[in-house]
């Protein structure tokens, strides 16, 4: 009976963690508003800082005008292009430099380059390369490519060696040792990558798009914003860049553990 009430108890603990986390993330938002609308309050200048009511009803008036999702989906393309194929580049980069000890120390003088090159500096150079349009791409691109190909080289010089032998013992397919072998291995360093440069790649991008000004981009709305002196439209489009990043990084992660425990089970 009281082994029962002890596991009831853990049961009913367990529920209530997630909504206890919920609770805590809604009153962090709550504050963080009130932060916001006590900072507008005591400047009372909206050119410099616009009251949330403020920048709700922009996010409105965009939405109404149809500016709010060609703009958005625009910028959402082309970054979300950068790090998929970052990821995709830098997943092959980790193997081969897993497998050949001297491409990984050719490799090695450009990732650190690119770490710790100003993010400036890049965009600046590339503009003599690259037209405004397809920037936002390769600066994505760019400032994924290290976190996903330090991260999935360490998971896979971190693949247990004794697991690896007995697969070589027992002639196991490449197929099945990928499978069964070096993706559970890889999957905590693939998510956590993932959940990281997805966030860069739109800061980046961003950043990019605000120095290039391609036409149509939410890096012309911030800078339009910045020449007019539009702290209320400064602060919509920054609050569609959280929601694009956010939205797009849970609905990501989500298909990737969808797919590992997909192939988990079969």
């Amino acid at each position: 009976m009281i082994s029962i009430m002890k596991d009831n108890k853990q049961g009913q603990e367990k529920y209530n963690i997630p909504e206890k986390s919920r609770l805590e993330k809604i009153a962090a938002a709550a504050f963080a508003l009130l932060v916001w609308q006590a900072g507008a309050m005591l400047l009372n200048n909206s050119m410099l800082l616009a009251a949330p009511l403020t920048v709700v009803k922009r996010l409105y008036s965009l939405c109404m005008e149809g500016d709010l999702f060609s703009v958005a989906g625009y910028s959402l393309i082309r970054i979300v292009s950068g790090f998929l194929l970052a990821l995709a580049a830098g997943g092959i980069l980790a193997v081969i430099a897993a497998r050949f000890r001297l491409a990984e120390v050719m490799i090695w003088p450009f990732i650190a380059a690119i770490k710790s090159v100003p993010v400036a500096s890049f965009i600046i150079l590339c503009l003599i390369w690259l037209n405004s349009g397809t920037l936002s791409i390769f600066i994505a691109f760019l400032m994924v490519i290290p976190v996903v190909y330090t991260n999935m080289l360490q998971g896979i010089k971190s693949t247990d060696s004794k697991m690896l032998e007995m697969a070589e013992v027992f002639s196991v397919s490449w197929l099945k040792r990928i499978k069964y072998i070096y993706l559970p291995q890889l999957k905590p360093y693939i998510l956590s990558a993932c959940s990281v440069s997805i966030g860069l790649s739109w800061k980046a991008g961003t950043a990019a798009e605000v120095i290039g000004i391609p036409e149509g981009s939410i890096g012309e709305m911030l800078y339009e914003a910045k020449v007019y002196f539009s702290s209320g439209d400064l602060l919509a489009w920054t609050v569609v860049i959280i929601a694009a990043s956010i939205a797009f990084e849970k609905l990501f992660l989500l298909l990737l553990r969808y797919s590992f425990e997909r192939l988990e089970r079969s």
